[in-house]
């Protein structure tokens, strides 16, 4: 997710605010929505928004857009005056507690887009219970961080004729002749994520996570680097948040429902030799830097220096964002019904996949929005109550998998099970 200091909130009934990634020009800029934004709502199913109140046809609520440049104003668009609907938006380490606590104690449900374990898995730790106590729902990584990985295993699971115990990803990003980047608020989530390991650590054990069983044989982790036969390129695990999401969700899923665990391991095909010895160059230099309080304050300065163009300040344009997609393939092993996945080795496979536009200004505010129309219109399939959780688990029995199918967020089987 972007985690802007500009923030973000972008509202389904009611108002909306927006900046960051998904309401005003990459960076914050304030006074309306700039093209890509306009165009990423436009295909998550909402008009392009307009700064200000937006009218309301009869008997529906108001929408507009509205930047929050603030830690009040965050708290007010969230706060009361969200008092009993749902709010989605972007937030993360800025923005995001004072939002969760505002629409938790005026009963709003919040959906957010930051992929940041830490704060993810620390409003579960502060808000939970609160949140149960009043009914409603607060769920994270509503973005290309993580719905896609999320869902993606589900949606495997639900297509193999069997019991699936483990499943990779393989995500891999397109990018036309002006090529791709990437807003640097990212590139400061991954700063400050991977300075705070400790403390995301001392966060886990501070929640005492029940051990999530492994079913079947265990999945084996691949090396930093590898060479993928299946994509003839070099791999590398992917260093975002979807692994930590989805074990959440299995953990949710066999607790509660008891359903089977899934073992979930996540990679990114970066191309060939030269590719990863410039990014094993690149990122030796940000683990040294990343130590030190100097060596962040380098980084965040200068994203487009020590990314090599992958990150700026600017963030993507229109031409590079029509130009880019992302497909996320999914090979999933199992047992075939009647098999005991506790006995053996697993017997049956398939290749499942995720695809869409570009992921951060087009793909993510289509999940995001379709996450908060999931919210609304699939409240019975929702989980009995309230809380804070991860996608999969507030949303594996609705129907967000079929809306975003609508939307260009496609899921599919590429080969059937197959013994």
């Amino acid at each position: 997710g972007e985690a802007d200091p500009a923030g973000a909130q972008l509202r389904g009934p009611g108002e909306c605010g927006g900046a960051g990634g998904a309401g005003a020009a990459p960076g914050g800029a304030r006074g309306g929505a700039c093209p890509s934004a306009a165009a990423g709502l436009r295909a998550a199913g909402l008009p392009a928004p307009r700064a200000g109140r937006a009218a309301a046809a009869p008997g529906k609520p108001a929408a507009g857009l509205r930047s929050v440049g603030s830690r009040p104003g965050a708290v007010r668009l969230c706060g009361r005056e969200a008092e009993g609907q749902p709010c989605a938006g972007i937030a993360g380490r800025f923005f995001g507690e004072p939002v969760v606590e505002a629409c938790v104690e005026n009963g709003a449900s919040c959906i957010d887009i930051s992929g940041e374990p830490q704060f993810l898995e620390g409003m579960y730790l502060k808000y939970n219970e609160k949140a149960a106590e009043k009914g409603v729902y607060v769920i994270g990584s509503c973005g290309f961080d993580s719905i896609p990985a999320d869902m993606g295993v589900l949606y495997t699971r639900d297509k193999l004729k069997g019991t699936l115990t483990a499943v990779e990803s393989f995500l891999t990003v397109k990018s036309g002749p002006e090529g791709s980047c990437v807003h640097d608020g990212t590139w400061k989530s991954a700063v400050y994520g991977l300075a705070d390991q400790d403390n995301l650590r001392k966060l886990r054990k501070k929640i005492g996570y029940a051990p999530v069983p492994v079913v079947g044989a265990k999945l084996k982790r691949r090396g930093l680097v590898f060479y993928n036969q299946e994509f003839k390129e070099y791999s590398i695990p992917f260093m975002g948040s979807d692994v930590s999401v989805v074990k959440r969700s299995q953990r949710y899923l066999h607790t509660e429902l008891q359903e089977t665990p899934v073992q979930y391991g996540a990679y990114v095909n970066v191309g060939g030799l030269g590719s990863v010895i410039k990014l094993m160059f690149a990122g030796i230099l940000f683990l040294l830097l990343v130590k030190f309080s100097f060596g962040r304050k380098l980084l965040v300065k200068y994203p487009e220096f020590f990314s090599a163009g992958r990150f700026t300040k600017e963030g993507p344009t229109q031409k590079q964002m029509d130009g880019t997609s992302f497909t996320m393939t999914f090979f999933g092993e199992g047992y075939s019904e009647g098999q005991d996945p506790q006995n053996g080795k697993p017997n049956i496979k398939i290749c499942t996949e995720v695809k869409g536009p570009e992921p951060g200004y087009v793909a993510t505010p289509i999940a995001m929005v379709q996450a908060a129309v999931s919210l609304l219109e699939d409240s019975a399939c929702l989980p009995k109550g309230g809380g804070v959780y991860s996608p999969g688990a507030a949303f594996s029995k609705t129907k967000l998998i079929e809306r975003l199918n609508k939307r260009g967020v496609e899921f599919s089987v590429i080969s059937k099970p197959e013994v």
